[in-house]
């Protein structure tokens, strides 16, 4: 019996596929991308017990395929189409639509085919929208309010896995990730805005400068090896007490504490100060996340 993980090639997703290996899962990973090099040395020890199958999840027949070519026990929904730029919202809509919604809808058919013993479905806290300023925290129980195609079918994905999960008998959860950081974020296609700690240590190691603006602004950063494994605690739990949860550390940083922490290990770093222009509809504080 295997675990599905969709996404298995992505930042987030490869961090699942490896974790998981590492503690006694076999692994089908299922992404439109392959494997590269930088993730085939990633896994490391746990290549083995990870099998890298090539497709797209709002392709019906692919992913029937995976039913029919494997024994899945279990499924990790991380297969997701970023965007929080607007512009590129904008150009993408359609694509968001589909592979957030009409992707997840598969998968949850495959799961119903397959009988899985537990579906996760991997959300996020963009799903709160800008809610709250950073000294306030926003758990389970916080209204939603998505401001963009992300988030808006992030939290469509949401119900429909928890009413699927009704109608079929199948044991669903939801798990909404505070912002990840961390190895294997890099550019894949799928990620419309890199993180500020990929983009301004990548910059000092580079030797370029660092464009720092709206620097009282944050998020609750969590190290995504810890998501990883949060995401594996709910997988392989005997029984949930809620179809909902937030994986995150719960601590605001703002975006000046990054990039203090930057020019501490690089301070010849040159650091460029725009002047102030409209806001970046990407780039907003959310205050930090709590779990149950």
């Amino acid at each position: 019996m295997v675990t599905l993980v969709t996404g298995g090639t992505g930042f987030v997703g490869a961090n699942i596929v490896r974790d998981l290996a590492r503690n006694g899962h076999r692994v089908v990973s299922f992404d439109i991308n392959g494997p590269d090099r930088l993730l085939q040395e990633f896994m490391g020890e746990s290549a083995p017990a990870v099998t890298f199958v090539r497709g797209d999840i709002v392709d019906r027949a692919s992913v029937e395929r995976l039913g029919q070519e494997h024994q899945i026990e279990k499924i990790v929904h991380a297969a997701v189409y970023t965007v929080n730029r607007e512009d590129l919202e904008t150009e993408r809509s359609r694509d968001v639509i589909a592979i957030n919604l009409e992707g997840t809808a598969n998968l949850l058919e495959l799961a119903r085919t397959q009988r899985v013993s537990r579906f996760v479905y991997v959300s996020s806290g963009a799903v709160y929208g800008r809610a709250l300023p950073g000294d306030q925290t926003l758990n389970e129980e916080t209204p939603p309010a998505p401001e963009n195609l992300y988030g808006i079918t992030k939290f469509a994905s949401e119900m429909i896995t928890r009413r699927y999960g009704e109608l079929h008998g199948i044991s669903t959860v939801s798990v909404r990730l505070s912002t990840p950081y961390g190895p294997m974020e890099r550019v894949t296609g799928h990620r419309a805005v890199m993180s500020v700690f990929y983009d301004w240590t990548g910059r000092a190691v580079r030797g370029e400068s660092i464009t720092a603006e709206d620097m009282d602004q944050g998020r609750d950063y969590t190290y995504v090896a810890d998501i990883a494994d949060g995401i594996r605690t709910v997988l392989d739990a005997p029984s949930l007490g809620h179809g909902l949860y937030n994986i995150t550390t719960g601590i605001w940083v703002t975006y000046q504490e990054i990039l203090d922490g930057v020019m501490e290990l690089s301070p010849a770093t040159q650091v460029v100060t725009p002047p102030a222009g409209p806001a970046d509809a990407g780039t907003y504080s959310r205050g930090p996340l709590s779990g149950h």
